[in-house]
């Protein structure tokens, strides 16, 4: 796949903090000293992570090269480091692992999440927020397009659901604190529901297409995000975008 690009990413830049912030906020801990942010991307909730603790030893972890060059520019104080998180190990026990938008992009949470948490110190947090928005219109509407144009599924799956996630952190020895919140971002135009999760998740399905193939398959997206989000009043359009959010602290 190719890079991720964070000017496209910070386009949305308030409304992709506001999550990251809400989570921070549920973390119940004052004497951190270290701190891990999984798929950090250009370091905006770094910068949260940072401000929280600004003593603490804070580490950035993302596979993009162009993230992780922004993210140092921004925040020279913070380590980065350019990793996979299914692979990425820590020096030393963090007191909080942190995740802001980026665990739904890898597959078999079962295993990782408990691997995840046996990275902690004891009494350490692991903090993440997901997007839940697989069954959302905007998403959808990827798969069918796809569907149409007789392309692969580049799409991720969908998450496993609150309950699955509830028994994952508990067997692995943790606390639990676990909501969804789903936000109504308001779009100037359909258009910029497309600049929006060209972004994110709109990438993997674009990624192997040429020049052609790409117009001919945003050309249908939009035409059928136009049947699928309605105009409001003051000719604004509401994006719902439910988000899972887990703070599962380790007790052993």
């Amino acid at each position: 796949m190719s890079d991720w690009n964070p000017a496209l990413y910070m386009q949305y830049g308030t409304e992709r903090s506001r999550p990251a912030a809400e989570l921070l906020a549920r973390i119940q801990l004052e004497h951190v000293s270290s701190v891990v942010d999984l798929g950090c991307g250009p370091g905006n909730s770094t910068a949260l992570l940072q401000q929280r603790w600004p003593g603490a030893s804070i580490t950035g972890v993302d596979t993009s090269p162009a993230m992780l060059d922004e993210a140092r520019k921004a925040l020279p104080n913070c380590h980065f480091v350019e990793a996979d998180i299914r692979q990425f190990q820590p020096v030393t026990p963090p007191d909080v692992i942190y995740a802001n938008a980026s665990l739904q992009w890898i597959p078999d949470h079962y295993d990782l999440f408990p691997r995840l948490v046996a990275l902690l110190n004891v009494d350490g947090i692991l903090a993440v927020q997901m997007p839940d928005n697989w069954l959302e219109p905007s998403h959808v509407l990827m798969r069918e397009v796809a569907y149409e144009q007789d392309y692969p599924n580049r799409g991720r799956d969908p998450l496993p659901g609150v309950h699955a996630y509830y028994d994952i952190l508990s067997e692995a020895g943790c606390d639990v604190d676990i909501w969804r919140t789903t936000y109504y971002h308001k779009m100037r135009s359909h258009q910029a529901i497309i600049d929006w999760v060209s972004a994110t998740g709109l990438r993997p399905w674009l990624q192997d297409l040429n020049e052609h193939e790409r117009q001919q398959f945003l050309n249908r997206y939009h035409q059928l995000l136009q049947e699928q989000y309605p105009l409001q009043e003051d000719d604004q359009i509401l994006l719902a975008f439910p988000r899972l959010f887990l703070v599962a602290r380790r007790q052993s």
